[in-house]
Formats: structure tokens, sequence, C-alpha cells
């Protein structure tokens, strides 16, 4: 739900709106609870660097009603392209690494996350992957 500040607030819908992707590891073949609680992490990682360096990004994306698209990859290298990608258009990226208690071994990267940024610039990154 938008938060009031006082500013305009952009509906999800708005192609304007900012946008945040979590790109799961396909080849894992994660069940679909693990790949819940992924996807959350990395969104979680995302809004809690975002909050230590007061990114108005951030800021706008809560006022906006959070936008996320979540997404698959291949493999752990095409995340790691993405990751490049997306860090050379100046975009906040994080990598979910598993603590290895249940589906996968500790240290296994599973979800990448992007963002909160402008869907032009996360769509030059992801804009080829299916929807999870």
């Amino acid at each position: 739900m938008p938060r009031k500040t006082g500013r305009p607030v952009v509906s999800v819908s708005d192609p304007s709106a900012l946008k945040m992707v979590l790109v799961v590891r396909g080849e894992l073949g994660l069940s679909p609870g693990k790949t819940a609680v992924q996807v959350a992490h990395a969104a979680v990682m995302l809004v809690m660097e975002g909050r230590s360096r007061r990114d108005r990004d951030l800021e706008r994306w809560l006022d906006e009603g959070q936008k996320k698209v979540a997404l698959k990859a291949p493999n752990l290298l095409e995340m790691e392209e993405l990751r490049r990608k997306a860090q050379r258009l100046g975009l906040r990226t994080v990598f979910v690494e598993d603590a290895g208690l249940t589906e996968v071994p500790p240290g296994t990267k599973t979800v990448l996350g992007i963002g909160p940024g402008s869907p032009a610039d996360i769509d030059r990154v992801t804009g080829s992957l299916p929807l999870l």
C-alpha cells in the first residue's frame, strides 16, 4: 500500500513506476516454497540496503506501491552477467546465498535482486527473461 508522504502517488500500473526485479536461478529447480522465501530475502535485502544509503529511488518506489517482478534465468553464469549489466547502469543488486539447511548446499546463489530502478534501465538488463 502506498505511503502518505504528500507527494503524488504513481500507480504500479503506470509504465513510469519504478520496479524491482527478482531473478530466480532456474537450474536449481527449487520448490515453490523455497523459491518464495528466497525471492522474499532478495526484496528485503534490497530495501535494507536502500534504507542504509537513504536512497531516494527506494523512497519513491515505496510511495508508488512497490512494483516487483519475478523472473527466471537459466543458470548462475547468466545471473552474474545480469548483475554486471545492472551495476554498469548504476542499479543496486544483491545475491541471496542460501544457508544450506534444506534444498541446496550452503552458499548457493539462488536469487539476484535488482533495483528498485527505472523500468527502462531494468528492462535493458532483464527484458529478455521469462516470468517465473
